[in-house]
């Protein structure tokens, strides 16, 4: 019951934010989180701060907290002020009320939040932000793992990258930053490879040749250079991308039949300063009709000259073009695939309940306990937006794994019994037998284990 319990938590969130989505449409101004209680020299508030009370809170990891409000935070490289920001800002306000009245009704529950497909996050109690050393917020709720998990299904990911001799200096560059993003937007439930091609093909990381990984921590951050130990040419030729798309779509193909990878949404992500031609017959041969494997082009560079190739390969496999000119495009135009693949989901609206594996997160927390973050997409229910399937963003709470374990005390479970949890996706949460047998973190000389909170020398 209590599990089911924590299930209800992010369901009634998502109808609240999609019910204020719905009723309401205005420009506000709002708590950034970044900015509360700040003053200029003239000792003024900054815009978008004022006053916003703050107290310790030892339920809280002993943080200075504001448990009448929730409070905004938004990433450095996206506009404060965006009209569609405001807006979605304005409409998630709804969410504050709730938020105030699951904790009443709760004390136990920790961080509650509410991540916009626009690049804010909302969370509760509110906090006042803390920025880099070089004072930017780095964080962006939509590379989360609870985002991604609650707004896709699993995927099969194939990068292909264009490393030809024009892809050089800026192109190149972006184009590594384009690879390094995609890769995190993708979860355990994800599998994933990486393809260099110039006049031949070539895996960019020789150990995953001819297979999909599953895209974990580990392998995701297995990110050799895709340019390293390669010779280039002016420009690829016509029968390179052939060959080149061929291959991979033999590839993505084999693993569906021999039951390999997620089993779900398939995409290959073409990465090119440019298409000499739109690849008819391969799609035709390997794609057509069925349009299983989704085709998603990103033209970097300044030039537009291969633009139409490229923007009609990604329409016609189910994709999504989008166009990269500098370093500061890449983060918006790639979360566009998934916006993309969330559609089935939402036109079927379809609130499937993620949990996501254990982990620690020190970014909002400020603490190393191990915890689960529950989740639900939160959708458009405009009558307009009903067919294109809206995701408006991802609703969660999280729950410390130590507060899970007390619906299991050792004395009801028997002289030699032991509980475990493993989620549906599969993450093992808490079992007794996979305790550490080594320190695991070492933060001001306290070691702290996995399992237990207890900090030792």
């Amino acid at each position: 019951d209590d599990l089911i319990y924590f299930c209800f938590l992010p369901q009634r969130l998502a109808e609240s934010a999609e019910d204020a989505d719905l009723y309401h449409d205005y420009n506000f101004d709002y708590y950034n989180s970044m900015v509360i209680n700040s003053v200029d020299e003239d000792g003024n508030n900054l815009e978008l701060g004022g006053d916003f009370p703050l107290e310790e809170n030892e339920h809280f990891n002993k943080l200075l907290v504001n448990t009448l409000l929730s409070d905004i935070q938004i990433p450095t490289n996206v506009y404060n002020k965006d009209p569609n920001i405001l807006n979605a800002i304005y409409n998630s306000e709804a969410l504050n009320d709730v938020f105030i009245g699951n904790f009443q009704k709760d004390p136990t529950l920790t961080w509650q939040f509410f991540g916009s497909s626009t690049g804010f996050f909302r969370i509760y109690p509110g906090i006042k932000w803390t920025p880099d050393s070089n004072g930017v917020a780095a964080f962006d709720c939509r590379n989360r793992n609870w985002y991604i998990q609650a707004a896709t299904s699993p995927k099969d990911i194939i990068i292909m990258v264009d490393i030809s001799g024009s892809m050089k200096g800026l192109k190149m560059t972006i184009a590594k930053h384009t690879i390094n993003t995609i890769l995190d937007t993708l979860g355990e439930n994800d599998f994933v490879n990486v393809i260099a091609y110039t006049d031949y093909v070539r895996y960019v990381e020789p150990c995953f040749k001819g297979t999909l990984v599953q895209a974990d921590l580990d392998n995701r951050e297995v990110r050799p250079s895709p340019t390293t130990h390669t010779h280039t040419h002016t420009h690829a030729h016509a029968h390179t991308h052939t060959h080149t798309l061929t291959h991979t779509h033999t590839h993505t193909l084999s693993h569906t039949h021999t039951g390999r990878g997620s089993m779900c949404n398939q995409a290959i992500m073409l990465i090119t300063d440019g298409a000499m031609e739109d690849f008819e017959s391969v799609f035709e041969e390997f794609n057509w009709p069925e349009r299983r494997v989704r085709v998603f082009t990103y033209l970097i560079g300044r030039e537009m000259t291969f633009a139409q190739n490229t923007k009609w390969i990604a329409c016609n496999n189910k994709g999504f073009y989008t166009h990269i000119s500098t370093l500061a495009d890449v983060q918006e135009n790639v979360m566009e695939y998934l916006h993309v693949l969330s559609r089935p989901m939402v036109i079927n609206h379809d609130h499937d309940i993620i949990w996501t594996e254990a982990y620690m997160d020190t970014v909002v927390t400020q603490s190393l306990l191990l915890m689960t973050s529950v989740a639900m997409p939160v959708f458009s229910k405009k009558q307009e937006t009903l067919s294109h399937g809206i995701l408006l963003g991802v609703v969660g709470t999280d729950i410390p794994l130590m507060e899970v374990m007390k619906l299991a005390p050792r004395y009801m479970l028997g002289a030699h019994g032991y509980a475990f949890l493993i989620t549906n996706n599969g993450y093992i949460l808490a079992h007794p037998d996979l305790r550490p047998l080594r320190p695991l973190f070492l933060v001001n000389d306290y070691f702290y284990t996995n399992i237990d909170e207890t900090p030792f020398r």
